[in-house]
Order: structure tokens, then sequence, then C-alpha cells
């Protein structure tokens, strides 16, 4: 038996869980779009082609924010393609993913399916081919009320009232050579920053995303953020962090702690950003907008090898997640959740077939993946201010980032409720773990809920959700649970994901 011992206290806080913390991702990429939200023809599909099974999986998700519309693919996107007639649409050559883009979806259809859904648009613009000019015009499109050209033709293509897209994301990964348009930090930055601020000449209250590292084991990483900022630091809100997580050579055990390289990233880049501030004499805070995070399989081919090139929504990246995979996104959540104070953005990348949160299959069902209950969980239950997490848990060695933590944990406090909820991720893959937590200060009194997620009898760490077994790893009742004179105690099984919630004391 592993041992933890955590202590909580409703005065010590991190922040308030920010809403925007739960988002995802949807990008013009494989069959995100087409074949996942989009499938005109299927028996689920609605009257504008929408298919009513994924967006029902989606609203029980219920991402908050939602990126579109890449990605890679936004910086060679031209946002007119995808407005007016259907049938007048050009079809592209997408060159960051090599198919063909039909443009039957675009930002009409975006905004439809956002609002069905009930999530907040995050839109990025193409600052690889593109510039200062035709972000503007893309502003004028979708928030202008009417009476210029772009805000009456956007009338005229059916949207009456302007779409109010008020966050932005200037650019995609442009410190990647993979990158359309890839540029060099001092050039990025004086675009960025002459892109703000004519925006802002538009709408000053706009919240706008600088890009920061694509990964943080870019040469640039760093370096890149502070170059950026110097020149841009005045005319944006936030910087991004994206960050990919797969297991290496059956190396389980460093792959369920990268949780701890995700800490260090968000630190770093905090660190570099107050430091930026400090030499600009700005008090102004820039926080982190972290737009795209999952697991993903890089190591695998990205594409079916029997597609050819420049094919329509061909499979692209479409990974299926295991029980091992779903753990290590609930210390991702922690990570997320821990750095609430800096962290006020999230993006899971992406909702739908592509590295997604469901899977669909064209002409066929839809289904959440098991990373996709993480995702839920965390998204309705953290309410309420993010709690520090004070304690001890026993260690376990790793190849790639040394003696960590057997127990991964975050929590938050709903003062209105007075509910405690703890999210808690046993790394240890074959020994259960026993936590003790102190929640004195709470007034705590019973266990409201107790669910884990782990592989079942018969079932191991690489057991999936697939079209056959859909429901095959899911939330199942936690029964070691107490709580005694304000101290609780919980077992955890061996490699899993378990949220727990207690009664207290409302304000």
């Amino acid at each position: 038996m592993r041992n933890a011992r955590l202590t909580l206290d409703p005065a010590f806080t991190v922040a308030p869980v920010p809403h925007r913390l739960f988002g995802s991702f949807v990008e013009h990429m494989g069959r995100c779009v087409y074949t996942g939200i989009f499938e005109p023809g299927h028996q689920a599909a609605d009257e504008r082609g929408l298919r009513t099974d994924v967006l029902q999986l989606v609203r029980e998700l219920a991402p908050t924010v939602v990126r579109y519309p890449g990605g890679n693919f936004v910086s060679g996107y031209r946002w007119e393609d995808g407005v007016g007639p259907v049938a007048e649409r050009p079809r592209r050559l997408d060159l960051a993913w090599g198919s063909v883009e039909t443009n039957e979806f675009g930002l009409h259809e975006f905004d439809t399916w956002a609002r069905e859904v009930g999530t907040e648009t995050m839109m990025a613009i193409n600052l690889g081919t593109r510039g200062v000019q035709e972000a503007l015009d893309l502003l004028e499109y979708c928030n202008i009320g009417g009476g210029t050209r772009l805000s009456d033709q956007r009338i005229a293509n059916g949207s009456k009232d302007p779409f109010g897209i008020k966050l932005w994301c200037l650019g995609n990964e442009m410190d990647g050579p993979w990158q359309t348009g890839h540029k060099t930090a001092h050039e990025y930055g004086r675009l960025a920053a002459e892109t703000a601020r004519a925006m802002r000449q538009v709408d000053p209250d706009l919240e706008l995303v600088a890009c920061g590292s694509s990964s943080r084991s870019m040469p640039t990483f760093g370096a890149w953020e502070s170059t950026v900022l110097e020149l841009a630091y005045d005319q944006v809100d936030y910087v991004s962090a994206h960050a990919y997580y797969q297991e290496f050579d059956g190396d389980a055990a460093s792959f369920l702690a990268s949780a701890v390289d995700m800490d260090a990233f968000i630190e770093q880049v905090v660190a570099t950003a107050d430091g930026v501030g400090a030499r600009l004499k700005n008090r102004k805070r820039i926080n982190i907008s972290f737009d795209e995070w999952n697991v993903w399989y890089q190591s695998r081919p990205h594409k079916d090898p029997s597609i050819e090139k420049w094919t329509v929504a061909p499979r692209v990246i479409e990974d299926q997640y295991s029980v091992t995979d779903a753990v290590v996104v609930g210390t991702l959540l922690n990570s997320l959740l821990r750095h609430g104070d800096r962290v006020t953005i999230a993006n899971q990348a992406q909702l739908v077939n592509v590295i997604g949160l469901l899977r669909s299959e064209p002409e066929g069902p839809a289904w959440k993946q098991t990373i996709a209950h993480p995702f839920e969980q965390v998204r309705h239950l953290a309410r309420g201010q993010v709690l520090r997490v004070a304690g001890t848990s026993d260690r376990y060695e790793t190849a790639r980032f040394g003696d960590v933590d057997v127990v991964d944990a975050s929590a938050t406090h709903d003062e209105e409720s007075g509910t405690v909820t703890l999210f808690l991720a046993n790394r240890d893959q074959e020994q259960p773990a026993r936590v003790e937590v102190g929640l004195r200060g709470f007034g705590a009194e019973r266990v409201l809920s107790a669910t884990t997620l782990h592989a079942g009898e018969g079932q191991d760490r690489h057991t999936a959700n697939t079209a056959d077994a859909p429901a095959a790893i899911a939330p199942r009742a936690l029964e070691d649970v107490s709580l005694v004179d304000g101290t609780a105690t919980v077992v955890l099984p061996p490699l899993s994901w378990s949220v727990v919630q207690f009664a207290g004391s409302p304000a």
C-alpha cells in the first residue's frame, strides 16, 4: 500500500476556478470537422448537417471555450473561402496536413454550432501567409453590427447579429519551422504587436493571445517568449503554451509523471513573462493561454499510409486512448488547476476524432474516449476556489523526471455550498494508495460522492473505449472512502483517476 497525507484549508487558495480552463479545439484537420461535428447525410444530422449525436456528447462535456479553425491549418487559411453560398466556395489545398479543404463548413456554420453547444468562440487568425489587413477584415466581418462592406456582407450571408467574438489568437505556433509562414521571434513579435494595435483600434476590449513556444523542448523556448513579449507586451493579454505527452518505449512510469513537465513549463513561462514585465517596468500581468494540450502519440504515423495526399478529411492522428492515457489527462488537468492564478485559458486538443475527446465514424456511431471522463468531471465539479494542496506522498523513480509523487492531487472549494472536491490520481501501476486528507477547516460532515476510473476485471491499463464497447472504461463508484472527525481517508486503486466530494459548511 502506498501512502499520502494532504492538508487543505479554506484560507489558502490559488485563485477562483478559471471559467475558460475547460476549453477544447476544433481544427480543420483530418475528420474533426468533416464526419466529426459536420456530416450532412448522416442519420443523426440535422437540417444544417450538424451531427446531433456528437452535439449531445459535446453538450455533456460542456467545453467553455472552443478554439477555431486551427492550429497549423490557420496559417494558410483564407477565411473568405468559408462564407457565402456553399456551392460557390472554393476547394483549396491545405498545406499543413496535405489534404483538400472543401470550405463547406466555415465561419457561419461554426458560429451556429458554437451557439448550439453553448460555448465561447476563440478565433485564431492567419499570421503565416497573411497580416494586419486580413485580421482587420475578419474582425469587421465578425463583430461590426452593420453599415460597412464586410459587416453588410455577413448580414447578406445570413447572420444579422454580429458574432461578438472577444478572444483572438494572433496566429499559431509561429516558432515552428513546420508552420506555413514560420517567422523568427523578432519578425513575429513585430507582426503580433502591429496586428494587435490595429485590432484594438476597432475594439479596445478584445482579449489577445500571442504565440508562445509550441513546446518546452523547442530550442528557442524561453528566448522566444522573451523577445515576443518585449515587442508586444502592451498589446497582448496572454501568451500561449502548447504541450503534448506520450509514452516512450514502454516507460509508463515517466509517462504517468507528465504533469511534472507541465508544472515546470507553466512556471518557466510565468517567470519569463514576469521578467519581461519587470524589465519594461510594466505592472501589467501577462497570463497563459494553454490552448493546446493532450496526450498525442507523435511517434506513430500521423496519417493512414494507404490514404493519398490531397484527399478530403483523411484519417489523421486518430489515437485510441487507454486507461493509462485517462490517468495522465487527469494529472494534466490537476496541473492546470494548480496554476489557475496564471493559466486562465486552456484548450484540450482536439474535440472529435483528431486526438479527440470524442470519436465518431462516418455513417456510424459516436462515443466518448477514456480521456473525456476526467475532462467532463473536472469541468462540472471544479467550483469556487482552487485550493493549495499541502502534504507528502510516497515517491517513485522515473527515467525522465526523477523522483515524483505517487499521488497527484488538486482540490477546489465552493464557498457558497461548502462542497470540497478532490481530484486524485494514483500513478502506481501495481499498488493501491491510501490518502489521508485533513478537512477540519471546512466543517466537513459527510462524503457526497466518490468515483474512480481504472481497469476493471478482465481489463488492463491498455483497455480503451471503442465503437463496439463505448463504455468499457468510465467512472464507477469508489467504495473505500471515510470521513471521521474532519479527516478523510481514501484508498485509490492502482493506476486510477478518482474524484471525491465532501459536504462542508456553506459560507
